[in-house]
């Protein structure tokens, strides 16, 4: 199995940048398709972007298309979220997560990081 770990969040200004990490360990990511979720305070969690194992096919909720984008290092073994103009509603704790299955549930979640986003 894998095992995820993210960094890179932090307190940015609304209008500015941060570049999520998830570390993955135990195997590689390009065996699984891999997302990126997020959980403000109060809500539940949803999801964010996704990329396929293959690497050739991304999906993006309708909030972030343009601003968030999700890739893939296979030498390091890492995804990223690169998200630019951020906004306040993009406050949240992100995770990062590993799916076995094409369309399936994902299996493996990394522990979060905190992204705050002021006005």
């Amino acid at each position: 199995q894998v095992q995820l770990v993210e960094s890179g969040g932090g307190l940015v200004q609304a209008g500015g940048s941060l570049r999520l990490s998830c570390a993955a360990s135990g195997r590689t990511v390009s065996s699984y398709d891999m997302g990126w979720f997020r959980q403000a305070s109060g809500e539940e969690r949803e999801f964010v972007a996704g990329l396929w194992r293959s690497g050739a096919y991304t999906k993006y909720a309708d909030s972030v298309k343009g601003r968030f984008t999700i890739s893939r290092d296979d030498a390091k073994n890492t995804v990223y979220l690169q998200m630019n103009s951020l906004k306040p509603e993009d406050t949240a704790v992100y995770y990062c997560a590993a799916r076995i299955h094409l369309a399936g549930e994902y299996n493996y979640w990394g522990q979060g990081t905190q992204v705050t986003v002021s006005s």
